[in-house]
């Protein structure tokens, strides 16, 4: 970036609320994320808790007035909110309409009947992609497991040739792909084109998901070859239902937002034209809150109706859809509040001014820091959001194509290394009987994997797009 475009940049930011330098600000920033950090990791502090009190200890060690620091911390958390919440509230609605419907059962016996014994973990890996399209990572593995542990079973598989590419399917989806909390955030902090990030991200993620599931799956049985463990396999939705419903139907449901956001993306590229009638009404469908809303409002008529779900269990659905959802909205409310804090310091300005004279690139600099906070905090989340609003002023002159790229590098170096300070590691650990060290092996090294491949993936579209 050229001094120029700085100061351009400079002339038209908000007054910063203190007047400390770079040092100070630099000290700031380490010792607020060291707060954020030690809270969630020495004293189990919730991560909504923590990022609250971690802003506050970011504004006062910069020297700016608590009122203002306070002012920022609110202002970024409801505008994050506002800019994503929904999103989240209705990829929540969809994924348990998914779940409860026996949609999810359907799709995953139908793979599984259709696919070979060679070809079983190639069908994990799809199952895990597709299933994991609205779902959240926790619930996706909730969704998963019985499934995973009946194949590993039937096949007399080890778990982790089966395992493997079921987790690397919904990391990559988690950490990569819209309407998933941490890109959307990025996405918003940023000022990426949704569509274009969308498209991109799903680029990414083929190579990316076949590398770690797959083919790593095969070094991963080897290292640590153990049987699915005989534990209570939670019971499946459908078995609950007299009827569920269609393949057909249900993976036309899951891939309906998906599809009118990249075909929002791709009449912006073939018209570009904003007064065009076709562009405006493609803005308007392929808008990630209509595109989800549309997709919730089908599901009732494809999946929930088929099972038999009256008008009272619908509505008893879309609450408890909602419920799980509170803590992972507070979460990404209080990062953008982080966010904002950082910004409203002057920490956006400053990177800017810093690293105009650096030759590393901005996008392995937006990936280094995002495995930073991945690697303190053990968060994907946490570090996504952190990350967004540490080089949010990097995309400032960056083309509609690197900014989501910006945004995808940032997903890459979220998912970075899952270790002890991770609740995703704790989860397969205990989901697979698995000890510390098998886990680190497994678990721990496919994130490392998805990370530095998606990450590399990155930087290699960046040269030739």
């Amino acid at each position: 970036m050229t001094r120029l475009s700085v100061e351009m940049l400079a002339a038209d930011t908000v007054e910063p609320i203190t007047s400390a330098g770079h040092a100070q600000l630099g000290i700031a920033v380490l010792l607020g994320i060291a707060v954020i950090v030690l809270l969630i990791t020495k004293f189990k502090l919730h991560a909504f808790l923590s990022l609250t009190i971690g802003s506050l200890a970011l504004g006062a060690f910069a020297g700016a007035p608590l009122d203002k620091v306070i002012t920022s911390f609110t202002s970024g958390l409801g505008s994050t909110v506002a800019g994503v919440g929904v999103l989240i509230a209705l990829g929540a609605i969809l994924g348990k309409m998914l779940a409860d419907s026996g949609g999810a059962d359907q799709i995953v016996d139908t793979i599984l009947a259709k696919a070979s014994i060679r070809s079983m973990p190639w069908a994990m890996v799809l199952i895990a992609s597709v299933v994991g399209l609205p779902l959240f990572f926790e619930v996706g593995i909730v969704l998963l497991i019985p499934v995973v542990l009946m194949v590993a079973k039937r096949g007399n598989y080890s778990l982790m040739r089966i395992g493997i590419p079921a987790l690397a399917g919904l990391s990559v989806m988690h950490g990569l792909v819209p309407p998933h909390p941490g890109p959307l955030v990025a996405i918003d902090a940023v000022g990426a084109n949704l569509g274009v990030t969308l498209a991109l991200g799903v680029l990414i993620a083929i190579p990316t998901v076949i590398i770690a599931g797959p083919v790593f799956s095969k070094f991963a049985a080897r290292w640590v070859d153990v049987p699915a463990p005989d534990r209570m396999i939670p019971q499946r939705a459908s078995e609950q239902l007299d009827k569920r419903p269609s393949f057909g139907a249900t993976l036309a449901t899951i891939l309906l937002p998906v599809v009118l956001m990249l075909a929002k993306a791709l009449v912006d590229i073939i018209v570009d034209d904003p007064d065009q009638l076709v562009q405006r009404t493609f803005d308007v469908i392929g808008n990630p809150l209509i595109a989800l809303l549309a997709a919730v409002i089908v599901g009732i008529f494809t999946l929930l109706r088929p099972a038999g779900f009256g008008k009272e269990r619908v509505s008893g659905l879309v609450e408890k859809g909602l419920a799980p959802i509170a803590g992972i909205l507070l979460i990404v409310g209080a990062g953008g509040g982080f966010k904002q804090t950082l910004i409203d310091s002057g920490v956006g300005q400053m990177i800017l001014e810093i690293s105009k004279d650096w030759s590393i690139p901005a996008l392995l600099l937006a990936w280094l820091i995002a495995v930073a906070i991945r690697l303190a905090t053990g968060s994907a989340t946490v570090a996504t959001v952190s990350a967004a609003g540490l080089v949010a002023p990097l995309a400032a002159d960056m083309s509609t194509t690197h900014a989501a790229l910006l945004v995808l590098a940032i997903g890459a170096g979220s998912l970075f290394f899952s270790h002890v300070n991770d609740a995703g590691f704790w989860l397969v650990k205990e989901y697979f009987g698995l000890n510390v060290g098998q886990t680190i092996k497994t678990w721990s090294l496919m994130e490392t994997i998805i990370s530095v491949v998606a990450g590399a993936l990155v930087l290699l579209l960046s040269l030739v797009i």
